[in-house]
């Protein structure tokens, strides 16, 4: 039996789980998972549901059938195979600890992905990326040039078909057109703190201010730099006793984490981006086994 996953976004409204339900039942569809939330500040209304047909219905049959009920509410509606793996492109800059993290993630099995390719301003990582078997691209990035540059990574995105583009710590900053283009296809991480510190040395700031505690932030990427809808967020406690490479270490740590968390979370469709806020669904128990073999 195929898994499947349908997501929605609409007006809030009545009848929109007895609709849905109904429909999956009426197909003879089991339902596995389901997950919803009704904002009502901006009066929408959000739900995720993972189903099989027992039927042995497809894809192409669930999403025709679907349309009526889609019409009817007014549904932003996609059905999408469990089964299939997100298209990733994932680029980086000179700092590897989230790359190195996501390829084993990836390696064992615990990131269900197919990785298109890595691109990169610099070749530091390109040995580690062609290891991998993974295709590396080298494009260089200059103020003279990232016009030209951007438009060979969008050329990439569309012959390989990516629909997920994962920055891991790449230290460039996207033009407002490809933020558009991508518009919820782009994550980010980047160490957020407590007071936040910007420029050069952030760990070395936040010794020297003494704080407590230190995160990191995985956000989906806008034209307003590092300002985007937030996907997920940690922290790690700091104390007096430990140095500003100990700052580094815990930090790098806690990205690498919490930019996974936001990739699973993104590639098995469990996060809806509301305005300037992002609703993430969290997994099911036992979920992340399954998903995993998904």
């Amino acid at each position: 039996m195929t898994k499947f996953i349908l997501t929605v976004t609409c007006t809030s409204t009545r009848g929109i789980v007895a609709a849905l339900s109904g429909y999956l039942a009426k197909l003879g569809c089991n339902i596995l998972d389901s997950s919803q939330f009704d904002d009502l500040d901006t009066n929408r209304f959000f739900m995720r549901i993972s189903f099989v047909s027992q039927t042995g219905a497809t894809l192409e049959q669930l999403g025709e059938g679907l349309k009526p009920i889609s019409h009817e509410f007014q549904m932003e509606a996609e059905i999408h195979d469990a089964t299939q793996r997100m298209k990733v492109l994932l680029m980086v800059s000179r700092f590897g600890h989230c790359l190195n993290d996501l390829l084993y993630r990836w390696k064992i099995g615990a990131l269900p992905i197919d990785i298109v390719g890595v691109v990169s301003n610099h070749f530091d990582y390109q040995k580690v990326v062609v290891n991998h078997d993974i295709p590396f691209h080298h494009i260089p990035v200059t103020k003279e040039n990232k016009p030209q540059a951007e438009a060979k990574i969008m050329d990439l995105v569309e012959s390989t078909g990516t629909e997920l583009i994962v920055l891991a710590r790449y230290m460039q900053i996207l033009s407002d057109r490809m933020c558009t283009e991508m518009s919820g296809k782009i994550i980010n991480i980047h160490h957020s703190f407590l007071p936040s510190f910007k420029g050069a040395n952030p760990y070395k700031q936040a010794y020297q201010r003494g704080v407590k505690l230190i995160g990191a932030t995985a956000h989906y990427v806008t034209a307003d730099l590092d300002e985007g809808p937030i996907i997920e967020q940690d922290t790690v406690r700091v104390t007096h006793a430990q140095s500003p490479d100990d700052y580094v270490s815990l930090g790098r740590d806690v990205e690498a984490q919490v930019l996974a968390r936001a990739i699973h979370a993104h590639i098995h469709r469990r996060t809806f981006i509301n305005g300037n806020r992002t609703i993430v669904f969290p997994p099911s128990p036992g979920s992340y086994a399954s998903e995993r073999m998904g």
